[in-house]
């Protein structure tokens, strides 16, 4: 006898499925679930190439650049911005920041809501997170990223700071509208503290 197909869920780094990957296998001992990691820019593609059933994503400010009409959305938390500096920057003395106490900084990556310091900026090259956290221990500069992905790249060379008047970033759960199943929206009902024997 063969055994059933996986449920797959792909996710983007910083978020981290695993306390719902453990209430699946509670109750679906029999139905395996597969996680996978993908790209930040990958939720849409990995959904219409049928490598994953749901995925866990971080959402643009304006969802309907990646939601569309042919997705499930449902938002599940937000997360704070925050400045990542070198660990001797000014900033690690602050609790919490504001985009005005950043006006003199070098920005090494834009940030998704257009906001940039108010100095004169340099062109820096495209990069990967991880690449505009070393930039960043380098003392070259200050990246903005959400708090899940700092923590992610977090290290001894850096310290990250709350930006308190940056937008916050939803994360949700999407899927395709005609691959809707029980199975989906079990998987929603673990994700919004559903009991099993609770109804939709």
């Amino acid at each position: 006898m063969s055994s059933p197909a996986p449920f797959r869920v792909a996710f983007v780094p910083g978020v981290t499925p695993d306390k719902w990957a453990r209430v699946w296998r509670e109750r679906h001992p029999d139905l395996p679930l597969e996680l996978s990691p993908v790209a930040e820019d990958a939720p849409r593609a990995v959904l219409a190439s049928g490598d994953a059933d749901l995925c866990l994503a971080r959402l643009p400010a304006r969802r309907s650049d990646l939601v569309g009409d042919d997705l499930h959305c449902v938002v599940l938390y937000e997360e704070l911005p925050v400045v990542v500096a070198a660990s001797d920057h000014l900033v690690a003395a602050a609790e919490q920041v504001t985009c005005a106490d950043l006006d003199e900084e070098q920005l090494v990556r834009p940030h998704p809501s257009g906001w940039r310091p108010a100095a004169e900026q340099f062109d820096f090259p495209a990069m990967t997170d991880a690449e505009a956290v070393a930039t960043v221990a380098a003392g070259t500069g200050i990246v903005v990223l959400p708090m899940s992905v700092a923590r992610l790249h977090h290290r001894k060379d850096v310290v990250h700071r709350v930006v308190t008047d940056l937008p916050t970033t939803d994360v949700g759960l999407l899927w395709r509208r005609e691959d809707d199943s029980d199975l989906h929206q079990d998987f929603v009902g673990i994700t919004k503290g559903r009991r099993a024997s609770s109804s939709r």
